[in-house]
């Protein structure tokens, strides 16, 4: 009875423990939510190489592209003769011979690095190139012989220098006293190409200005002297003198600096030639002034506008204004002439006809000639019509779903049509036989003057079973040559049938007509034209046209 009444009041004392001790963990377990919430995420600057450099590789500024990171990316660090040594440089120390040693030391606040068995060595404002002797002298006064030596900076100090201005990202960077100012300037973003000046970059210590730096010297020159940065130094990049922009034939296309200070020189279009670099064409050049709301032009030959003084926001076009005086005219096929004339500007077609020895199996009166500017032109107006085409294709409407499916089928089809007919290149043509005034015809550099050879064949091809060249004959009409070739296919179009003439001419014949009676001669290509189904397609009209018009410029039928 004991022995229970003593286990009943052991369990009654665990279960007040208990209870006393419940109450404690409530507020946990009531916590609002907020209580519970993660704090916010502390923002960092990223690393240089993670920046966006896109302003500057954009920029039309001269030297905007410096900074695009390269140049914040931690390096070797470059021996600098001139270098003076500083406190917390790292010296690399070397002895060998009757004692070793071999260690990195530190300068110490008093500018000393202690050796073992010759105590302190001053080293603070040592030169760089000085520095084994010192060593040299300070181990020599200990050890008379039997000891060499040997040292050399391991590291220069780590620095942290203010950069300040117009820069893109103002702050406080790291490095070492040994970095490039270009190493400072791209970790703050590059200069602002809208405000901040390339020409005078200046380095102060307190309200001291220790150097300035011309960006345009290292860009144009590759000169970037060597400066010695201590902790707390500040870069400052200053605003933005005067500007010049440049476009036309030069080599450095951009918006240039230059100093407008009192006491500097007035900066001409000559200095300005110096850093654009105008092209070996370039003849003459447009200035265009800055001048409020009346824009005044002025036009100067390169070799008397030297002298001219350029304002503040000049704009300056380098052209070529050359005066046409010879032009070369190529001529092909069946002349014993010279194949290149070199003739002055402004020479007919019948001037040269005349100094061209023909043999005696020429055809003179199918003379023909190719022009790059016909070319060019004929390519402008197919590339004009197949737009249309393609516009056409692309904005028709369906009144179903089934139409629809229709039609966007018959588009896809019309599309790759479209996507060949594109890569059709035209011959560039002119039709000269014929006309009247050809001699009176006025000749363009870049010509090509062909004189065909007598030829006894007719090409047949285009929509027909067996596309082959076909001997001439008196007696054939059209329908005889066609046959010859195997007649027509199923999607050949009988009513539409060209005739390409050697002399550049072309007929338009339907065969299917009782009246056609058109004669072919040698040498005369026969095209026969696909058809276009109207009832399947939509925009046969227009592809008809085409068809027609690549038949007649490139004299090729290209067919569905």
């Amino acid at each position: 009875m004991l022995r229970f009444t003593i286990t009943l009041l052991i369990a009654i004392g665990l279960a007040q423990a208990a209870l006393a001790v419940e109450p404690a963990k409530l507020p946990t377990q009531t916590q609002t939510p907020a209580s519970t919430s993660t704090p916010a995420t502390e923002l960092r600057p990223q690393p240089p190489q993670f920046q966006d450099y896109s302003a500057n590789l954009k920029s039309d500024v001269f030297g905007a592209n410096l900074f695009t990171g390269a140049f914040a990316r931690e390096g070797a660090t470059q021996f600098n003769p001139d270098y003076a040594v500083a406190i917390g440089d790292k010296i690399q120390i070397r002895l060998w011979g009757a004692f070793d040693f071999d260690a990195i030391l530190t300068v110490d606040p008093k500018g000393n690095i202690f050796l073992p068995n010759a105590g302190p060595v001053q080293l603070l404002g040592v030169r760089n190139q000085d520095l084994q002797n010192r060593v040299e002298v300070a181990v020599g006064k200990v050890f008379r012989s039997n000891v060499s030596s040997y040292a050399s900076l391991a590291a220069a100090q780590p620095v942290r220098v203010f950069v300040s201005g117009f820069v893109n990202r103002p702050g406080l960077y790291s490095g070492t006293s040994m970095d490039s100012l270009l190493h400072y300037l791209d970790q703050a973003g590059g200069i602002d190409t809208e405000r901040g000046s390339f020409l005078a970059v200046q380095v102060k210590r307190g309200n001291t200005v220790r150097a300035s730096f011309n960006l345009y010297d290292f860009l144009l020159k590759g000169s970037m002297p060597l400066l010695q940065l201590a902790d707390g130094d500040v870069i400052f990049v200053p605003q933005r003198q005067g500007t010049v922009k440049v476009v036309g034939l030069v080599e450095n296309a951009k918006r240039f600096e230059f100093a407008t200070m009192a006491g500097t020189q007035p900066f001409t279009v000559s200095s300005l030639a110096q850093i654009a670099k105008p092209l070996a064409q370039t003849t003459h050049v447009r200035v265009v002034r800055n001048t409020g709301t009346v824009k005044n032009t002025e036009y100067y030959p390169l070799a008397e506008a030297g002298l001219v003084i350029l304002q503040n926001g000049d704009e300056l076009d380098f052209t070529a204004d050359k005066k046409p005086g010879t032009i070369t005219v190529r001529v092909e096929g069946e002349h014993t002439s010279p194949q290149e004339y070199v003739l002055p500007y402004g020479t007919r077609l019948g001037s040269l006809l005349s100094q061209i020895q023909l043999t005696p199996d020429a055809e003179p009166q199918s003379v023909q000639l190719f022009r790059q500017s016909v070319k060019q032109r004929q390519k402008d107006m197919l590339a004009t019509s197949l737009r249309s085409l393609e516009t056409a294709v692309l904005t028709a409407r369906s009144g179903s779903s089934d139409e629809a499916r229709l039609r966007k089928e018959e588009a896809d089809l019309t599309l790759q049509w479209v996507d060949r007919a594109k890569a059709v290149e035209p011959l560039g043509q002119v039709v000269v036989a014929q006309a009247g005034t050809r001699d009176d015809l006025l000749l363009e550099n870049g010509d090509i003057l062909r004189i065909p050879r007598k030829d006894g064949l007719v090409l047949v091809s285009g929509e027909v079973l067996f596309p082959n060249a076909v001997a001439h004959q008196t007696s054939h009409s059209l329908g005889d040559y066609i046959s010859r070739a195997g007649g027509f296919t199923q999607t050949a179009d009988n009513a539409r049938v060209v005739i390409a003439r050697r002399d550049g001419s072309f007929d338009q014949v339907d065969v299917s007509s009782y009246t056609a009676n058109t004669s072919v001669r040698p040498g005369d290509q026969v095209l026969v034209l696909p058809k276009v189904d109207e009832k399947k397609r939509q925009y046969w009209k227009d592809m008809t046209q085409i068809i027609y018009q690549i038949a007649v410029s490139a004299a090729v039928v290209f067919g569905l």
